[in-house]
């Protein structure tokens, strides 16, 4: 069985940082492809960012270019998203979420979320003001 998990979540206050983690199974890190979104009370899910085995560079949302970090460790099968100077408007549940079989984010919107076939349930991330 193929499944994403998330982790990593927790209350911080502005300008602090938090480390989420996106753990695959199920499927080999060979050719991946790999998103973080974030869906905040009211709104609509929104992409934050994506990496992949063959893309050149990883894709960042406008609003956490510059603070949000994307890596991935293929021996642990895992992908992170480092956030720095977070702001209370970085509060939302973030979701991983993966291209099965393919290894490039999804083209021409990396952030489109039909693309997108395998999610995870989600962590929560909320900064204090």
């Amino acid at each position: 069985e193929v499944h994403v998990v998330e982790s990593g979540g927790g209350l911080v206050q502005a300008g602090g940082s938090l480390r989420l983690s996106c753990a695959a199974s199920g499927f080999t890190f060979d050719d991946y492809a790999i998103g973080w979104f974030r869906q905040a009370p009211g709104k609509e899910r929104e992409g934050v960012s994506c990496i992949s085995s063959s893309d050149d560079r990883p894709y960042y949302a406008d609003s956490v270019k510059g603070r949000f970090t994307i890596s991935s460790d293929n021996a642990k099968n895992t992908v992170y998203l480092q956030m720095n100077s977070l702001k209370p408007e970085d509060t939302a549940v973030y979701y991983c979420a993966s291209v099965v079989a393919v290894s490039a984010c999804p083209r021409p919107r990396w952030n489109y979320l039909p693309s997108y076939d395998l999610w995870g349930r989600g962590t929560q991330v909320t900064v204090s003001s």
